[in-house]
């Protein structure tokens, strides 16, 4: 069993967010209706929202031109938070999941592939506390701020997610709560799946347990 050691300055957990820590469906959904009416285009807003984790220009490119997509992302940012705030909920056990990692001496910190000031305004309406936000990076990437934090977990729903954690040397935590189901999470490479986030904090307590020292 792979085991990341624990950094010398303590535990630092990362979490992604959407479908980890927010169920944020209705919320992107309801953006996306908005945008296709703004910008007079057809998109299946009920798929779109099956396959929530890369980043927001991957699934643009299904729906408009590639020339424009990065001024479609310009909007989509711009109206998210009108539309998609209010109507995204917490997961089952996240609230609980971060203050587990605080309750033992922690730090929690959001890695997400979502525009960063877009992430934090989710974390502030449904009052989940994170001692830092990083946003923008997707997969492999991630492993940039779970590496400057001194993450030894990263907790996601996706194999981007775990691929993440994998490149950062940290232990990957899986929930069967999004797109992948728990066979493609473990193929993946995730050192443990979870069903959601309310079986972290025993999971949790167990891997404090069985770290080396």
């Amino acid at each position: 069993m792979h085991i990341a050691p624990m950094p010398s300055r303590g535990l630092t957990v990362g979490f992604d967010l959407d479908m980890t820590l927010i169920d944020s469906r209705p919320g992107i959904h309801a953006c996306y209706q908005a945008l296709s009416a703004r910008t007079d285009t057809y998109i299946d807003c009920d798929l779109v929202v099956t396959r929530l984790g890369p980043p927001l220009e991957e699934e643009l490119v299904n729906w408009f031109p590639a020339e424009r997509v990065p001024a479609v992302a310009d909007l989509y940012r711009e109206l998210y938070p009108a539309y998609a705030i209010t109507g995204t909920l917490a997961m089952p056990g996240a609230h609980e999941a971060v203050e587990a990692v605080r309750a033992a001496g922690g730090r929690a910190v959001v890695v997400t592939a979502k525009w960063e000031p877009n992430a934090k305004l989710h974390l502030k309406h449904l009052g989940i506390g994170a001692d830092a936000v990083v946003g923008d990076l997707w997969a492999e990437r991630k492993a940039e701020a779970l590496r400057e934090h001194g993450a030894s977990v990263y907790v996601g729903d996706h194999t981007g997610d775990v691929r993440g954690a994998r490149t950062a040397d940290a232990y990957s935590v899986a929930v069967a709560t999004g797109p992948c189901d728990a066979a493609e999470l473990r193929a993946a490479g995730a050192d443990v799946v979870l069903t959601d986030l309310t079986q972290f904090p025993a999971w949790l307590g167990g891997y404090r347990g069985a770290a080396p020292a």
